[in-house]
């Protein structure tokens, strides 16, 4: 009884959010507003229908009101509410800043984005998916987590859990390789986290060390969704070409129809990038290193165990109907030998001691984040309104793509 409630609950939130978007679309059409029956189901009062009548005008809103914020249980959420204190990570569409928030003090990241940026290069979709497996991924011990969302007329912003144990990229620059025991580790966290989103029918896609950061323990947590594909069935495909060059598996490079076998690939890849500090068929020359992908053989040095070079044999297999996982997903991966010493339901648990203990003294601990992100300068606009250069037309095409952006947890979801 009490698993059906939770459905139930759960489906009438994704229902209401759904019900939301559908009343914001209709509330800020002044045409559909004066029709009697929706102005009747939308319950508005004379002064806000003369209003939307345009009977009884009132000043311009500024760019900030008049967009679109999407569904929203804390619409009051803005940039002012946080202190902006360092940059800690830059994408392709803006940064990741230390920000403390001034009502309680609480430390977070936030990822801004510029929706210019991301209407330029049509990858709103992919913003919108970020969000969708952020909301569905708070529970897992491996995944970066969402507190709440937001917007304004000109950025996105994604509140998230602040993990300062630095980037695994970072440390394997710092450390050459790691040794079996500790890439282990490190690839079962992967693993599991990797399990979980195929569970819910989610293909991460673009698994590598820059996306791979250590907590303050020294746990893995996996960040930046944005090029998720959700909804792929355990025997779906898709073709989108999209990766990192030196992690793109062989069906990608080839645009064939590529399944969730392409995250065992990547796998393989930072295992083989972690025990021998590069890539597997890492060139300079990105087209050489295509062809080494699709053409060359798997080469492995024998300073490793016959049960790592055997699980590398696996997830590195060219074709994907042969690749380790590629019948019984995570179970296979789990049940491999190499895995042999980790006892998974602890490993879950946190309760498995991690090999390197990033030894952080607290929030302002920033030892392990690239001098190259923490020496620039905080943007002045990362907190201010929208920019006044920011056209009409370039403010409606956003709030249109980014419609149900905004989010914010339900005080039931804390019970």
């Amino acid at each position: 009884m009490k698993d059906k409630t939770t459905a139930l609950t759960s489906f009438m939130k994704q229902r209401r959010m759904g019900l939301n978007d559908f009343i914001q679309r209709l509330a800020t059409n002044s045409y559909a507003c004066k029709h009697p029956e929706v102005q009747s189901i939308l319950n508005l009062s004379p002064p806000q229908d003369a209003e939307l009548m345009n009977t009884n005008p009132s000043p311009p809103p500024s760019p900030s009101q008049q967009i679109n914020l999407g569904p929203s249980s804390n619409p009051s959420a803005k940039p002012s509410d946080f202190h902006f204190l360092k940059v800690i990570g830059k994408g392709s569409f803006g940064k990741v800043l230390l920000a403390r928030h001034r009502a309680d003090d609480q430390f977070y990241a936030v990822k801004v984005l510029q929706k210019k940026a991301i209407l330029k290069k049509k990858e709103e979709k992919h913003i919108m998916s970020e969000r969708n497996v952020l909301l569905k991924n708070v529970k897992h011990p491996f995944l970066v987590g969402l507190h709440y969302s937001f917007q304004t007329a000109d950025k996105l912003y994604f509140i998230l859990d602040y993990i300062n144990g630095g980037e695994l990229f970072y440390h394997l620059q710092r450390e050459r390789c790691f040794l079996e025991p500790r890439a282990r580790f490190y690839a079962a966290e992967i693993a599991s986290a990797l399990g979980y989103l195929h569970s819910l029918n989610i293909v991460y896609r673009d698994l590598k060390p820059e996306n791979i950061l250590l907590d303050s323990q020294g746990h893995i947590i996996l960040t930046d969704f944005g090029l998720c594909k959700e909804n792929i069935e355990p025997n779906g495909t898709t073709s989108t070409f999209c990766g990192t060059p030196e992690y793109l598996a062989p069906e990608v490079l080839h645009k064939q129809p590529y399944d969730r076998t392409v995250d065992w690939w990547c796998l393989g890849a930072v295992l083989y990038e972690m025990l021998y500090g590069l890539p597997p068929f890492y060139s300079r020359n990105t087209a050489e290193m295509y062809d080494n992908i699709l053409n060359k053989p798997l080469q492995l040095k024998p300073n490793i165990s016959n049960a790592a070079r055997h699980l590398l044999e696996g997830l590195l297999q060219k074709d994907r109907t042969k690749r380790l996982g590629c019948t019984e997903d995570f179970i296979e991966i789990k049940n491999h030998i190499f895995f042999s010493p980790i006892n998974w339901d602890d490993l879950n648990a946190k309760k498995i001691t991690p090999p390197f203990n990033p030894n952080v003294t607290g929030p302002n601990d920033l030892r392990h984040f690239d001098p190259e992100f923490t020496d620039e300068p905080v943007p002045s606009s990362i907190g201010c309104s929208p920019d006044s250069a920011l056209v009409t037309a370039s403010i409606k095409e956003a709030a249109e793509a980014f419609v149900g952006f905004s989010y914010a947890p339900s005080m039931d979801s804390y019970l």
